[in-house]
């Protein structure tokens, strides 16, 4: 079946995560995505994560699945002129270098990469963005989420800020860029024309606190840090054997839903208690709710109660640690948790695609090893055979 991004081309110079989720995306959707390296290490992502010396990292093959991997040297004329070659027969060329990188190669997107092909989709991603104060300052995950927002909303009342846990600086930001390539890739197919997309980190990381910040149009003041809490209940509960992960958050939005939750329970009579009778009552007497429910939950495991609420028709998750999710059942059956095969580390399992498409269905794929494709893509696109490749390796140009 062919799937939704076939025939795409993708020039992929992105590196560690925040521009490599994005193209791994594409990818996963059906676009040809060719990784290019620098010869003999390859990009920082493939080895400086690793437990295994001459391995490639967990790391690299997360965010580089379903991708082919070239190698190129873009310091040297020869390399370039090849880039310039491979740049006229791609739809798509990303970056997520440092401010001026690609210049300083002669490689910049408006006095040279444009001019070689008008039609070029060219992304480029950047801590703070290609201009303003910032611009020049070089950001990571942590650096986005401290500058986006997402630290000072995290945490408890009277803590200090906190990291999310999850990559929403990187990952968060590869996703919007890849939501901007396509919306590129679709006006390009009614103009003829391509054009520079842009995406800072600074600026995806504020797109997601849009609704945590509400407050602050209320009171004028920051937003503060809440934990967990957000209503009564909606919280996390202790769950049976009290493991650090053992924990369900249940959350209950309307009356019909803290009655089932109360019959779930095997205490009815909860939902008329004067304490709870309503959404404020519960909220004045939280502490007394939450002894109620932790009281119940402590008697399963966080499975069990997960299982008793969500066929109860109220909202509950399990606190799913990594182990966990890799192995869960539910993640298998959708295909989510896949197990591929790599040709160093043999069997693989990691995340898979979380878009479905009903007419494209996605194969995950081990990432490339360094320069797996050099042959099959500069035969079939530079027409340069086994003697040329040779020659180019003994050169460093590959």
């Amino acid at each position: 079946m062919e799937k939704a991004l076939a025939g795409v081309k993708v020039l992929d110079l992105t590196q560690f995560e925040a521009g490599t989720s994005c193209t791994e995306m594409l990818a996963w959707l059906g676009a040809d995505v060719i990784k290019v390296e620098p010869p003999k290490m390859g990009e920082q992502g493939r080895w400086m994560l690793t437990e295994k010396p001459g391995f490639d990292s967990h790391y690299f093959m997360l965010l580089n699945a379903n991708k082919r991997g070239i190698t190129l040297n873009l310091k040297s004329d020869k390399g370039r002129k090849m880039f310039f070659d491979l740049v006229k027969k791609v739809d798509i060329l990303t970056e997520n270098y440092s401010l001026g990188t690609l210049e300083s190669l002669g490689l910049g997107y408006e006095e040279v990469l444009r001019p070689i092909n008008p039609r070029l989709i060219y992304l480029t991603i950047k801590g703070f963005g290609t201009s303003g104060p910032y611009s020049k300052y070089k950001s990571f995950d942590m650096i986005a989420q401290a500058s986006g927002g997402a630290m000072a909303l995290t945490g408890f009342p009277g803590s200090d800020p906190l990291k999310p846990g999850p990559t929403i600086g990187d990952t968060g930001t590869g996703i919007h860029a890849a939501c901007g390539v396509l919306a590129a890739y679709i006006q390009r197919e009614r103009t003829g024309k391509g054009q520079k997309v842009e995406v800072a980190m600074q600026e995806a990381v504020y797109n997601f606190v849009r609704v945590p910040m509400m407050g602050t149009y209320i009171s004028g003041r920051p937003t503060g840090r809440a934990g967990n809490r957000i209503s009564a209940p909606g919280d996390i509960f202790k769950c049976a054997p009290g493991g650090p992960n053992d924990f369900c958050y249940i959350l209950c939005t309307s009356p019909e839903m803290f009655e089932s939750l109360c019959k779930a329970m095997g205490k009815p009579e909860l939902a008329l208690d004067d304490r709870f009778k309503d959404a404020r009552s519960r909220s004045q007497n939280v502490d007394a709710l939450t002894e109620e429910i932790t009281a119940w939950t402590m008697q399963r495991n966080k499975h069990e109660v997960m299982k008793i609420l969500g066929e109860a028709g109220v909202p509950c998750g399990a606190v799913l640690d990594s182990v966990e999710l890799l192995n869960n059942p539910h993640m298998r059956e959708r295909g989510m948790v896949v197990t591929i095969n790599h040709p160093q580390r043999g069997e693989f399992t990691m995340p898979g695609c979380p878009v479905r498409l009903e007419d494209s269905p996605v194969e995950v794929k081990s990432a490339p090893l360094l320069g797996q494709h050099n042959a099959e893509v500069y035969g079939d696109m530079l027409g340069l055979g086994a003697s040329d490749l040779e020659s180019l390796k003994a050169e460093g140009i590959i």
